[in-house]
């Protein structure tokens, strides 16, 4: 490091030490980056490719407006997207507010009163309790008469395959939901040959179950996706990792055409399906999101492996440790304590873009059942892909920190909350 970047970081707020421990780090990971950008290039040619298939031109970057009826910038993006993701059908709007609501269009389009629905891979992400209806809210499925069931992960993570053999028995399960990532969890994020498994398993009882993967903070990390090893659907959010940091809203269901359909008459109504719904101006910015996506989701890789070693090193309990086989950019640090999860969004917040002059304070957050703290000055608000760190307040205060426009970044949001944590008397370097 020179010392004009020394002076830098202490102009930050980072003292020199913190700064020396990070380092040594950072000199240790270079083979890992090495590979991490291997991955990126191998997707970036996917991404082109299947742009140049859907044949996109300079006027798919138009925006429409009203009914949005012919956009052929909108409708062009979904077959970018079904090429992308070697899938039959594409769904991906301005009008999916966020991943959740594209979950909950996913699963209400395709999902009828009688149906059960079955969670394989144990509780699902906290927004989610309440569009099934686990606990109770207005308009959840359990209000339209679908039940829910859920088999539990095994103690070491693994599925419970005897588990859900024996839930498939029940002729009314309609459709398995299948959560890559943690969520608010400690457990490891499934590869896509573990869903590949899954499914696989899931498939040779019961073929005529719909299987649907939530692969937010997931796409590419891997060279596959779940599409491509059995899922029938496939969802997302643009504000996370395909947005590239740059989709300012919007969600994307991909899968087998009929499935696909069946959400897109439930995001808008019947009759009238994927025909209306303008792109409102958002279409330059998917595009070039998507376009963007594989090298900004490297950076945030890069991040989170950074972070795994940094707290790891000190003795902290991280999810994935500091050398496991990546599935997705969320990085789990547990502390033990309140004053933990605090200090590292705060330290986030302090590294932030926008809003950098703000303290995040646990707060009562819509959807969840525990105060929630969040970190996130970002340049789209609340967008995952940026950097930006989150955690439940509630045992075992574990914090989870994601995103990273670049790895520089990434680099600087971790020195800071380590800055932070150190400074709350938590740790000593």
């Amino acid at each position: 490091m020179t010392e004009a970047q020394l002076k830098m970081y202490e102009s930050l707020g980072i003292a020199e030490k913190t700064v020396q421990f990070c380092e040594e780090i950072t000199d240790s990971l270079r083979e890992r980056f090495e590979a991490i950008d291997r991955m990126a290039e191998y997707n970036q040619l996917k991404v082109v490719r299947a742009m140049q298939k859907a044949r996109v031109s300079e006027a798919c970057l138009n925006p429409s407006t009203g009914y949005g009826y012919n956009d052929i910038g909108r409708d062009t993006l979904e077959k970018v997207y079904a090429a992308a993701f070697e899938t039959e059908d594409a769904l991906v709007r301005p009008l999916i507010a966020c991943g959740t609501h594209a979950l909950g269009i996913a699963l209400a389009g395709n999902l009828r009163p009688g149906d059960v629905l079955l969670s394989p891979a144990g509780k699902p992400y906290d927004t989610l309790e309440e569009v099934i209806g686990i606990r109770e809210s207005r308009g959840s499925l359990a209000e339209y008469g679908i039940s829910y069931r859920q088999v539990d992960l095994l103690p070491d993570d693994s599925f419970d395959y005897e588990g859900i053999r024996e839930a498939l028995k029940d002729p009314k399960i309609r459709l398995a939901t299948i959560q890559r990532s943690k969520g608010y969890q400690t457990r490891h994020t499934f590869s896509v040959d573990e869903i590949g498994e899954l499914i696989h398993f899931i498939k040779e009882i019961r073929p005529d179950v719909i299987c649907m993967v939530d692969n937010c903070y997931g796409e590419f990390v891997e060279e596959k996706e779940p599409t491509q090893v059995g899922a029938d659907l496939m969802v997302g959010s643009l504000i996370k990792n395909p947005g590239g940091g740059l989709a300012p809203i919007g969600g994307y269901i991909v899968g087998k055409k009929e499935y696909v359909e069946n959400a897109a008459y439930r995001l808008t109504t019947p009759g009238l399906g994927k025909e209306v719904g303008a792109s409102l101006g958002t279409n330059r910015s998917f595009y070039q999101g998507f376009f963007m996506a594989p090298t900004v989701v490297a950076a945030a890789l890069k991040s989170a492996v950074f972070a795994a070693n940094v707290y790891e090193k000190l003795g902290f309990a991280v999810v994935p440790n500091s050398t496991e086989e990546r599935h997705d950019i969320i990085q789990a640090v547990t502390f033990g304590k309140p004053e933990g999860v605090i200090a590292f969004c705060q330290g986030i917040q302090a590294a932030a873009p926008v809003d950098s002059y703000l303290t995040p304070e646990p707060w009562p957050m819509p959807g969840y059942d525990a105060d929630v703290i969040m970190a996130a000055g970002a340049f789209v608000s609340g967008s995952s892909i940026e950097l930006s760190a989150d955690g439940p307040i509630k045992p075992p205060y574990a914090v989870y920190f994601q995103g990273g426009l670049t790895w520089q970044h990434g680099k600087l949001g971790i020195m800071m909350s380590l800055q932070k944590v150190v400074d709350a008397g938590l740790v000593t370097l």
